[in-house]
């Protein structure tokens, strides 16, 4: 480690995070995840002595590998670090470091730049094993970063990296019922890559437009939205979520900018500014599935407006009801490098 550490920075989508190659860090878990807690500066609420930037959105590890699966090109492995606690875990991906999947598996030589656009097949491997294609702009055989697409949630244009998203065979309500009552709300319980809770905004005495500052700032609400999180763990089949950063919660209410429907996230105790990619999957099935406690619309394309923008969801589902499954979803995201070179971690073991 006193040669440091190969690493590469990119904000991918509304997110930002440090990039490695498997075989740059060790093999077994735990140490692996010691050693990133001195490389992100956790636990700190600043991570002053690291990488991190004392937020979730910018606290995070994508791990990248060559596949053994025949379907995919590359294994990604996300890793949320948490900021100000010894905590790494691996019980949720990320679709906004996904966009930078692709981009960082070309510039390691992982997937040869083919054309304009390079597809890249990445298997997630967290925790629930799935598959998506992106397709990353490559003229003249090299990434392109820059370009004319706006994503909200990040204030500057970057080339589009369009990913694709097949479905699965599970149903995406977990629950087995398009409502339920948690913790004396009703609530819709759905995962289409993430787990997610959706809370009407009236429910909760909220107009549903609130600034993230304020909401992160009500006690009252966040010990309420916690108690669901917890009842919602076990209901969903996650178990114990006590030290565990899902399920998210997005709170819904009716359009207001021309969109399908307003969401707010918690992500789970801070505030997203944005939405995250899968999060956002998981919002648009419940909103094209009548009953849930999203505002229903049948358009295959769901544009949700989040703190920052919009966003928009492409989501082919089938069939109908609590036994929905998803059969494709698709989003466009960006990413872009920032760095790429060593980081030295910190000395000395991770504690608090």
């Amino acid at each position: 480690m006193s040669d440091g550490i190969r690493c590469m920075l990119l904000r991918g989508g509304s997110s930002k995070g440090a990039y490695f190659l498997a075989a740059d860090l060790p093999a077994g878990p735990a140490e692996r995840n010691e050693l990133l807690l001195r490389v992100m500066g956790s636990p700190d609420e600043r991570q002053i002595d690291g990488l991190g930037g004392g937020h979730p959105l910018t606290s995070k590890v994508a791990v990248v590998a060559p596949s053994a699966d025949p379907e995919a090109d590359v294994d990604y492995l996300f890793l949320q670090v948490v900021p100000d606690r010894a905590i790494v875990t691996a019980a949720q991906t990320c679709g906004n470091l996904l966009a930078g999947v692709g981009p960082f598996a070309i510039e390691r030589g992982l997937v040869p730049a083919a054309g304009d656009p390079t597809t890249v097949r990445i298997r997630i491997v967290n925790p629930a094993v799935s598959l998506v294609e992106a397709r990353v702009r490559t003229p003249g055989g090299r990434v392109r970063y820059d370009g004319d697409t706006v994503m909200a949630g990040t204030p500057f244009p970057a080339a589009p990296i369009d990913l694709a998203f097949p479905g699965g065979p599970d149903p995406a309500f977990p629950t087995g019922a398009r409502t339920d009552q948690l913790a004396g709300l009703t609530v819709t319980c759905v995962d289409a890559g993430m787990p997610v809770v959706l809370l009407r905004a009236a429910d909760l005495g909220l107009d549903g437009t609130e600034d993230p500052a304020d909401l992160e700032a009500r006690t009252e609400l966040r010990a309420t939205l916690e108690a669901v999180r917890l009842a919602a763990g076990p209901a969903m089949g996650l178990g114990d979520v006590r030290d565990t950063t899902v399920p998210k919660l997005s709170i819904v209410s009716p359009p207001r900018h021309g969109g399908t429907v307003t969401t707010r996230t918690f992500i789970p105790h801070r505030v997203h500014a944005a939405i995250g990619v899968l999060g956002a999957v998981s919002v648009a099935v419940a909103v094209r599935t009548p009953g849930t406690v999203a505002p229903y619309a049948g358009d295959p394309v769901v544009r949700v407006e989040h703190p920052s923008g919009t966003f928009d969801v492409g989501v082919e589902l089938e069939p109908d009801g609590a036994a929905t499954r998803v059969r494709r979803s698709t989003v466009v995201r960006t990413a872009r490098k920032i760095f790429d070179g060593l980081v030295w971690p910190r000395s000395g073991r991770a504690t608090g």
